[in-house]
């Protein structure tokens, strides 16, 4: 049987030329495709599409159900304000579009969709930040299957199976060891700003790692290099650990944090992304094995499952709510006119003389 090495903290393969580079998240690849309104615009991503309503409870209808249906399409990402930062006008105005790239623009995704992000600050001086999140938490051992025009998701295909929904660029990398550098290529309109990048590993731990600020005008690639990576293998520590029911180590993208210094001006942020990009040690030389251990055991499908069910149950709670509010909102913008009213009555009374 192969014997396979998992190397975490400092993994050897570095010095032999295994560093590899992968798209994190890409989000020109989020453009809305499926699922159309009642006026017949999509408005989910079709690769990332979830139904939560599998975990719903049966008090829910179906039209109820129906909602907890959504996807990472860029209008479903959602700005955290921090406490301080919070009040009515700045939750309402702070949104993230998707924001249409000319095609004269000198990039090579001129054309496509990107990020857009609009904050609103407060103006008065005190620290503030906000955190640009998905619609959900990106699932790490959701299988990847393709989805149908109303976001109904088939079985794998023999291609497909071994493979899961939010690799290639959809916010998951699997196989992955010693982070090495991350970068984000983003916008920058002059704004004195901090922006951290927030990813989360195989054991659940988040971490966020600082870009850099954003006082620049352009399109611009932020570089974050680890500072306790070693590249001298000889000098590396070397810690094993076992292979399963541990899982294939892996990183996914929590989203962005801005930071607004006390010191510096408030009011409205605009930023946009296009991708985050990493180069990192493989966790593992091979993950070809000659028995499927997870196949046989089902432990750590049963672990991400538990974890899933408990995320479902939460957003598709809050997608009914959401839902039962709209449905309480008034819908009318302006007062009716007494005199118009009046009018009428006249009119119809004159009318009525007359005959």
């Amino acid at each position: 049987m192969k014997k396979i090495l998992v190397l975490t903290a400092a993994a050897m393969l570095a010095g032999f030329g295994f560093a590899k580079e992968s798209t994190l998240i890409d989000f020109t690849q989020l453009d809305a495709d499926c699922c159309a309104d009642e006026n017949g615009n999509s408005k989910e991503n079709s690769r990332t599409v979830m139904d939560f309503s599998v975990a719903a409870g049966a008090t829910f209808t179906s039209d109820q159900k129906a909602l907890m249906r959504t996807s990472l399409a860029l209008p479903n990402w959602e700005v955290v304000l921090n406490s301080s930062a919070q009040n009515v006008t700045s939750v309402a105005l702070s949104q993230v579009v998707a924001a249409p790239v000319k095609e004269s623009a000198d990039v090579p995704f001129a054309g496509k969709n990107v990020m857009g992000v609009r904050v609103l600050f407060p103006t008065w001086n005190n620290n503030a930040n906000a955190k640009i999140v998905p619609p959900f938490e990106i699932q790490a051992y959701e299988p990847l299957a393709d989805a149908d025009a109303d976001g109904n998701r088939g079985e794998p295909t023999d291609e497909q199976k071994g493979k899961y929904l939010f690799e290639d660029g959809y916010g998951l990398v699997k196989n992955v060891g010693t982070l090495k550098s991350i970068a984000v290529t983003t916008m920058g309109m002059n704004y004195p700003h901090q922006l951290y990048v927030l990813l989360k590993d195989n054991d659940n731990v988040e971490r966020r790692y600082l870009m850099g600020n954003l006082f620049f005008d352009g399109w611009k690639t932020l570089v974050w290099n680890n500072p306790d990576y070693i590249s001298e293998v000889r000098t590396r520590e070397i810690r094993i650990y076992p292979i399963y029911p541990r899982g294939l180590p892996f990183v996914k993208f929590c989203g962005f944090q801005v930071t607004r210094d006390a010191s510096d001006d408030g009011d409205n942020y605009i930023g946009y992304f296009k991708d985050v990009k990493i180069i990192y040690d493989l966790a593992v030389l091979s993950s070809d094995r000659d028995i499927d251990d997870e196949d046989l055991w089902k432990i750590v499908t049963k672990k991400e499952r538990d974890r899933q069910s408990s995320e479902m149950n939460k957003f598709g709670s809050k997608q009914v709510n959401r839902y039962i509010e709209k449905e309480k909102m008034a819908t009318e913008n302006e007062f009716s006119s007494s005199l118009e009213e009046n009018s009428d009555s006249n009119a119809q009374s004159s009318t009525g003389a007359a005959k």
